[in-house]
This record gives C-alpha cells, sequence and structure tokens, in this order.
C-alpha cells in the first residue's frame, strides 16, 4: 500500500505490454495459415499502392485468373491471383479474415482449412470463368471479356464462410447458412455477371465440403457466448468496484 495515498502502486507498463504481446502471439499462433496470407497481402498491397498505374495493371494481368490466362498457366494464375486484393482494402479484410478464417482455421486445423479454400478458390473460378466462356460463345459477352480482370480472396472467403455453418449449433445454423445463400444469391440475382456467380458458385462448394467438417470436434453457440461475455464483463466489474473499495 502506498503510506501516502493509500492506493496500491499501478503495475508496469512494460509487463502490460509483455502480457499482450505473449496473447497476441498466442492468438496469431492458433491461425497460422491465416496470418501468413494477411502478411503477404500486406506486402502485395503495398507494391500496388507504390508502383505506376501501369505497372499495377500489368502485374494484375499477369496474375489474373480469366480464360486467356487460364489457358496459358492455370496453376501459376491461380495461386497468384489468391494474393492480391480486388477492391475493399487490407483493413476490410484483416476484419472478415478474423470473422471467418482464423476460426474456420482454429477448428478444421490448417491443413482441412487450406483444401476448403482450394476448393472454393478454384471451383469458383473454374465455375465462373465457365459461364463467361458460354456467354462470349452465345454472343451474350464480347470476345474482349476473356481478358477481364479477375484475381483476389473474395471466393475462397465465401466458402470459408459456408463452411462455417457446421461449426454453429442448431438451429442457429439455419439461420446463418440462410443469411450466407440470400446475401450471395441477391447479389447473383441483381448483378448476374460472372463474378457473382463464382461467389455463388464458391458458397455452395463451401457447404459441400461438409465431409472434411464431420471428424472435427467443437461447436458455437452464439447464445451461451453472448451470455458468458455477459458474465465475464459482470465479474469484472466486480473485480472492479472490490478493488476499489
Amino acid at each position: 500500500m502506498d503510506g501516502v495515498s493509500g492506493r496500491r502502486p499501478r503495475a508496469g507498463f512494460w509487463p502490460w505490454v509483455k502480457r499482450a504481446g505473449r496473447a497476441c502471439a498466442r492468438y496469431v499462433g492458433r491461425a497460422p495459415g491465416t496470418y501468413v496470407w494477411l502478411a503477404v497481402l500486406l506486402l502485395t498491397t503495398q507494391i500496388i499502392h507504390h508502383v505506376s498505374p501501369e505497372f499495377a495493371n500489368h502485374l494484375l494481368r499477369r496474375r489474373s485468373t480469366n480464360l486467356h490466362e487460364l489457358s496459358k498457366s492455370p496453376v501459376r494464375v491461380l495461386i497468384s491471383s489468391a494474393f492480391w486484393i480486388a477492391g475493399g482494402g487490407w483493413w476490410f479484410y484483416f476484419v472478415f479474415y478474423n470473422i471467418f478464417h482464423v476460426p474456420a482455421e482454429r477448428w478444421l486445423g490448417t491443413a482441412r482449412w487450406l483444401a476448403v479454400v482450394a476448393v472454393a478458390h478454384v471451383g469458383a473460378t473454374y465455375l465462373s470463368e465457365g459461364v463467361l466462356y458460354w456467354a462470349i460463345q452465345h454472343g451474350y459477352a464480347p470476345e474482349r471479356a476473356r481478358f477481364t480482370l479477375d484475381y483476389g480472396v473474395s471466393y475462397a472467403l465465401a466458402g470459408v464462410e459456408a463452411v462455417l455453418t457446421y461449426l454453429i449449433v442448431r438451429p442457429w445454423r439455419y439461420l446463418y447458412v440462410a443469411g450466407v445463400v440470400l446475401f450471395y444469391g441477391l447479389a447473383l440475382i441483381s448483378s448476374r455477371d460472372f463474378t457473382s456467380v463464382g461467389h455463388f458458385s464458391a458458397v455452395l462448394l463451401g457447404l459441400a465440403c461438409y465431409p472434411i467438417t464431420r471428424a472435427r470436434p467443437g461447436s458455437f453457440d452464439p447464445v451461451l457466448t453472448v451470455r458468458q461475455l455477459k458474465h465475464r464483463l459482470a465479474d469484472r466489474r466486480t473485480a472492479t468496484g472490490a478493488a476499489g473499495d
């Protein structure tokens, strides 16, 4: 006790920083694939921001999964296209990766999570580009659409959003999957372009990954989580009040 003020001395700043650092390291370490991916996305985003628009366009065209590039080097563009952000900004994806990719990787494990990511990204790319090819062949899309820029991480994100359905307990999982399907379904109806086809396809492919999830333990109950959070906040207020007396 402080003999002058009667208050306990405050803990040092650096011990708090060390504890926060260890907590962050544990958090990141439980989803290493997600954070490696985010780190690469941050690097490529900075590259795009620091080169000329002409060079940026050249870089992205070489990494686009359009019909032209898929016909030349499918493996290269399918991999490289997943490391560049198409709209939204890095912080936008940082938030959504923590909401969806982090719990999915922790639940499924890195290998199974990567399998879902690959199925959604590759499968949705080929399905959407297949629809575009059909549209070109039948005169519904111009020939130059073969060279349309098509890159980014949103197909993989949509697939992971869908597969998380199987982590959520009933009956909340039905509300969740209905929301996901409705969100991407309305976008498909309103836009009717190959990108919205890709997103909706990724959702269906994510749902089709159910066999990957069957042996995984764990579940998420949103109501129980909210109750636990309320109890923790109440306990913290009680402890703070007791410390202040």
